[in-house]
């Protein structure tokens, strides 16, 4: 088996900047999905069953279908719904976001309720609200548990931002279909995109353990 070396240096340019996209992407989505997995999380917890209901179905439902046709709906469907047109960077943020989100959702119910209850009630006979004693006493105390899974999550949004390449989204991946179809080759495109994502999941993995050692020792 030849192995071409020459279009792989030919398309180390895009292959560059697909890697700095698909890091983008998956920065600006576990944001997202922080910040709405936390809302998610804590309305899902809501002893109200009725006001929780909503945030159980949200959760079941980006959990329980695959992200891949999350994405073709929202490319499809939703963003040239309110824009008229779509994008596919702009549809993978906001499929990203929202799957990570509900999996977020139970990595903050998970780790909230992994904190002793007595810590809340300490928290309220001091005279603090219900809010005051999340953010200061419980959420501090529960981070440290989130932070693995987290990150583990972060992971995986790496690799599935794989998919946005069905969408034209000019990601990793992206590149290295466009390197396949121009040479028909496939040894070359996909290993490539292969290993490059095997050293960003590595990388973060590593800095993963890192963080996991220095909050075992504090």
């Amino acid at each position: 088996m030849d192995f071409r070396w020459d279009i792989i240096m030919e398309y180390a340019p895009y292959l560059w900047k697909g890697t700095l996209l698909t890091i983008g992407l998956s920065l600006i989505s576990i944001l997202i999905g922080t910040v709405l997995g936390l809302g998610i999380g804590l309305g899902k917890m809501m002893r109200n069953k009725l006001l929780s209901f909503p945030f159980k179905c949200y959760i079941a439902f980006f959990r329980g279908t695959p992200l891949f046709v999350q994405i073709l709906l929202i490319h499809l469907g939703v963003v040239p719904f309110f824009t008229g047109e779509t994008n596919g960077v702009i549809a993978t943020i906001i499929a990203l976001s929202l799957n990570a989100g509900a999996y977020i959702a139970e990595i903050f119910r998970a780790g909230i309720q992994s904190i002793d209850k007595g810590q809340m009630e300490g928290a309220r006979s001091l005279g603090m609200t219900h809010v005051q004693a999340m953010r200061y006493v419980v959420l501090p105390q529960a981070s440290k548990r989130m932070i693995p899974p987290l990150g583990n999550e972060f992971v995986v949004l790496i690799k599935d931002s794989s998919l946005a390449a069905v969408i034209a989204a000019p990601e990793l991946m992206y590149w290295g279909r466009a390197m396949a179809s121009q040479y028909y080759r496939i040894w070359e495109p996909y290993l490539a995109a292969a290993i490059i994502y095997l050293i960003l999941t590595l990388s973060m993995s590593f800095l993963l353990n890192r963080l996991e050692r220095r909050l075992e020792t504090e």
